[in-house]
């Protein structure tokens, strides 16, 4: 009888510790981000900022990869001269931020749907940010690993 409690006691112990790590993981580090939040892009000038008409985005301190940002461009002939964004691999936001699917941006870069470019070069030691822009002005920006780190 009193092994019972204690299974009990360690199968309710472990229930309670990974729902606390799913929602550590999933919920509680991301802020989200106010609309005046300002994207770039990198030009041969330097960064230039993009004008917005819509923006959605979230963050959080505990990681610079956590970063991801929905967006509407208010004028895409902006990225004219911007840089192009080399082996761009959008990373996986959490699920209720439903705006952002990192897997149909991934395809639409592999087929030429979307052009990733180079938001800003070094926005945390060794980490960019890419955003990936379809012809209709919707934009999508995320922070990737840039190798400098490697070695």
């Amino acid at each position: 009888m009193n092994g019972k409690f204690i299974v009990l006691g360690l199968a309710g112990s472990a229930a309670i510790a990974g729902a606390a790590m799913w929602y550590l993981q999933v919920h509680a580090f991301y802020r989200p981000l106010p609309e005046t939040t300002v994207l770039r892009v990198t030009t041969e000038t330097g960064p230039q900022p993009l004008s917005l008409s819509a923006f959605q985005g979230i963050d959080a301190t505990s990681s610079p990869l956590r970063f991801r940002a929905c967006v509407t461009l208010a004028n895409p002939q902006e990225l004219g001269s911007a840089e192009l964004a080399t082996k761009p691999d959008p990373l996986t936001a959490p699920g209720w931020f439903e705006c952002f699917d990192a897997g149909a941006i991934g395809t639409a870069l592999r087929q030429g749907e979307a052009v990733a470019y180079l938001s800003e070069r070094e926005i945390a030691r060794g980490v960019d940010r890419i955003i990936a822009v379809y012809p209709d002005g919707r934009a999508f920006a995320w922070h990737q690993l840039n190798g400098t780190l490697e070695n």
